[in-house]
C-alpha cells in the first residue's frame, strides 16, 4: 500500500490545484465584507426591489473575492446586497466552501435568517456561483429555505456534480482517494458525481415549488463539466447558455462569475423579470 499513498497526495494535490484555479488569487480577507454598500444591514429594500439579495460564493472562494464586481453591479442597480462565508475549515483562512455541504446548508439558512430579520423583508433572493448556485439547493429542499427564497439564480453551478474536465475520472483508478479527499476536504468530495450528497439533492426532481430558478451556464465551463449537467429541469427554470446570447463570449467557470457583466445582465433580469431586457453582447457595456 506505500507506493499508492505515495501517489494519493500528489493526485489529491492536483484536484485542489485545479479546484484553486477556479478562483480569483485573495485580493482582501474574508473576515468581513465592506460595512457600506454591500453588507450593510442598515439597507432596507425599496418598493423596486423588495427582496434583498445574498450572494453565496463558490468552493475555494469567500464573501469578498467572489464579488468584488457583482456586488457594485447589483448595488448600484437598487439592490440590497449581502454576502456569507459558509464551509470554513479550521486552518485555512480565505478559502472556503470545502466543509461538508449539508452543513454549510445549515450555516446558509442561518445567514438567511439574519439577513431577513434585518431588513425585515420576508424572502430574500439567492445568487451563487459554482457550489454556491448548487448548495442553496438543499437549504431549499431540505431545511425550510422554499418558504424563505423567492428566487435562486445559479452561475455555472455544479448540480449534478463537477468532474473538473474529467480530472475526477481519474480517482477509481488510485484506491484511497476518494476517501483521504472526503476526509480532508469534504466539500469537494460531495461534488464528485455520485457522491452521497449529490444523489440525496437531486433525488425526486432537481427544484421544489415555490422558488424561480435561473441557470446561466456558458460553454467554456472547465469545472462543471459537460456544462448540460449544470441545468436544471422542473417547471419553473430558465437555463441559459451566455452564447445563445452572445457568440462571442468566451468566459469559463471563473469569468462568468467574477467579471462576466453579460452574465450579470441576465442576473439582473432573473431577480426583476418584470423589467427584463434583452440580453446581448452590448450588455457587456451596459
Amino acid at each position: 500500500m506505500l507506493p499508492w499513498k505515495r501517489v494519493l497526495r500528489p493526485l489529491t494535490a492536483l484536484l485542489f490545484a485545479a479546484a484553486v484555479a477556479t478562483v480569483p488569487a485573495a485580493t482582501a480577507h474574508a473576515s468581513s465584507a465592506p460595512s457600506t454598500g454591500w453588507n450593510d444591514y442598515s439597507c432596507r429594500p425599496s418598493a423596486a426591489h423588495p427582496r434583498p439579495v445574498i450572494l453565496v460564493h463558490g468552493t475555494l472562494g469567500n464573501s469578498v473575492d467572489n464579488w468584488l464586481s457583482l456586488a457594485p453591479y447589483l448595488e448600484d442597480r437598487g439592490y440590497c446586497v449581502f454576502s456569507l462565508d459558509y464551509g470554513q475549515l479550521s486552518g485555512v483562512p480565505v478559502f472556503h466552501g470545502l466543509g461538508p455541504i449539508d452543513k454549510s446548508a445549515d450555516q446558509l439558512s442561518a445567514y438567511v435568517d439574519k439577513v431577513l430579520s434585518a431588513t425585515g423583508a420576508a424572502k430574500a433572493d439567492l445568487v451563487g456561483h459554482s457550489q454556491g448556485g448548487m448548495m442553496p439547493r438543499y437549504y431549499l429542499k431540505f431545511l425550510g429555505g422554499a418558504a424563505k427564497v423567492n428566487a435562486l439564480v445559479g452561475l455555472a453551478p455544479d448540480n449534478h456534480g463537477a468532474t473538473i474536465s474529467g480530472l475526477t475520472n481519474l480517482l477509481p483508478y488510485f484506491p484511497g482517494a476518494s476517501d483521504l479527499i472526503k476526509a480532508t476536504t469534504p466539500g469537494l468530495a460531495d461534488q464528485i458525481p455520485g457522491s452521497a450528497f449529490l444523489t440525496k439533492l437531486n433525488a425526486g426532481g432537481d427544484t421544489v415549488p415555490g422558488v424561480h430558478y435561473t441557470v446561466i451556464s456558458t460553454r467554456y465551463d472547465e469545472v462543471a463539466t459537460p456544462w448540460q449537467s449544470q441545468f436544471l429541469t422542473g417547471s419553473d427554470v430558465h437555463n441559459v447558455l451566455l452564447q445563445d446570447l452572445c457568440s462571442l463570449d468566451l468566459s469559463e467557470h471563473v469569468a462568468i462569475g467574477l467579471f462576466d457583466r453579460i452574465a450579470f445582465h441576465e442576473v439582473a433580469n432573473a431577480l426583476d423579470p418584470a423589467h427584463a431586457t434583452a440580453t446581448s453582447c452590448a450588455s457587456a457595456f451596459s
